[in-house]
């Protein structure tokens, strides 16, 4: 079997001593080198050809950020970022994943050990190495694509017509859902009906994600907190670690934390939150799956098709990662399949449906 080869940076021994050893346990994957730092980390790439990264943030000589940037634009491949919430930066980690991470891990200290973190860094890894060479390609030509795309102007006269509420929105993304996110929120008005959201993130960083798209959005967007009432103009987060639902209260909808097991390696899983939506929003609700591997969502958003909700997901050509939305489609569970730029339109045009 070949295996696959995976570079750790990062300026820790501890952690790249840790990382090396328990990665090693796994037959499928191979630590081909470590590095301390970017600069010794750029001549290994030349040299080792790996076929992952894992990657910190705060680094010397150069921090991971600005490394990121440069990797992306003259050598790209999967980065995974292992890094801790208490960066200086606090969107450091949201601004790794805008630049072109893969993904990103809570890097072990404090509570948090390697042995807490290592499966889920190995998951990642595979994760990376399974679409490396389609991941690459697909982000740099989104990237370019959604950088010229003007900003949405919207008819005053439609927007008048919306129906707030009754309707609620259902968003799952994973791998490349942060862009994808970042693209729709930015580009819709502030009078829709609420929002929930899965994003697949780990602890802490939905929090920081939830603040950077309540910077650029002219929504209203927070992380989830128990037993908050959904309002018209808001957008709902789903905090890491955490599955997020949706409970009715007479004729008004709250939100629900739920701590059980993962569904499909994720907490908090679409699925769960879409199978919530379908139980008690039903027809009045609109589900939308978006880029990302594996399969969760998908069989909650056909939960919300046979309840009565309008379905969409996004199509292959502007997903990072079409994994999620494939899964979806070929289950029967899209009444449409649209393209990441149309995405903001359609919400707006299902959300005057009455």
């Amino acid at each position: 079997m070949e295996k696959i080869r995976v570079l750790v940076v990062d300026d820790s021994a501890i952690v790249r001593s840790l990382l090396d050893e328990k990665l090693a346990e796994f037959p499928d994957i191979e630590v081909v080198g470590t590095a301390p730092d970017p600069y010794i980390a750029r001549d290994k790439i030349i040299k080792l050809q790996p076929d992952v990264i894992t990657l910190d943030i705060e680094m010397p000589r150069m921090d991971g950020l600005t490394f990121l940037q440069k990797l992306m634009t003259y050598y790209p491949f999967p980065v995974i970022i292992v890094s801790s919430v208490t960066t200086k930066d606090s969107y450091a980690t949201i601004k790794a994943l805008e630049i072109g991470a893969f993904d990103v891990v809570n890097k072990p200290g404090g509570s948090i050990t390697v042995s807490d973190i290592i499966d889920e860094i190995a998951y990642k890894i595979r994760q990376a190495s399974m679409v490396k060479d389609v991941y690459v390609n697909r982000r740099l030509a989104l990237d370019g694509k959604l950088v010229k795309r003007p900003e949405i102007v919207y008819d005053p006269h439609i927007l008048s017509n919306i129906a707030t509420t009754d309707k609620l929105i259902a968003i799952g993304a994973s791998t490349g859902g942060t862009v994808a996110l970042e693209y729709i929120l930015r580009n819709l008005p502030p009078n829709l009906p609420p929002i929930v959201v899965v994003e697949h993130m780990p602890p802490q960083f939905t929090k920081q994600f939830a603040d950077r798209l309540n910077e650029i959005s002219a929504l209203e967007v927070k992380e989830a907190e128990e037993d908050d009432l959904i309002a018209p103009g808001t957008v709902y987060i789903a905090p890491g670690g955490m599955h997020l639902t949706i409970r009715r209260k007479g004729a008004l909808l709250y939100t629900q934390y739920t701590d059980t097991e993962k569904v499909h390696f994720q907490k908090p899983s679409v699925d769960v939150l879409f199978e919530s939506v379908a139980r008690e929003a039903g027809q009045n609700a609109i589900g939308i799956i978006l880029t990302g591997m594996g399969k969760d969502g998908a069989k909650g958003l056909l939960a919300m098709k046979q309840k009565g909700a309008y379905t969409v997901a996004q199509d292959e050509r502007s997903s990072i990662v079409w994994g999620m939305p494939k899964t979806a489609i070929d289950m029967g569970a899209a009444d449409e399949v649209v393209p990441l730029d149309d995405m903001p339109h359609k919400i707006v045009e299902l959300s005057q449906k009455k």
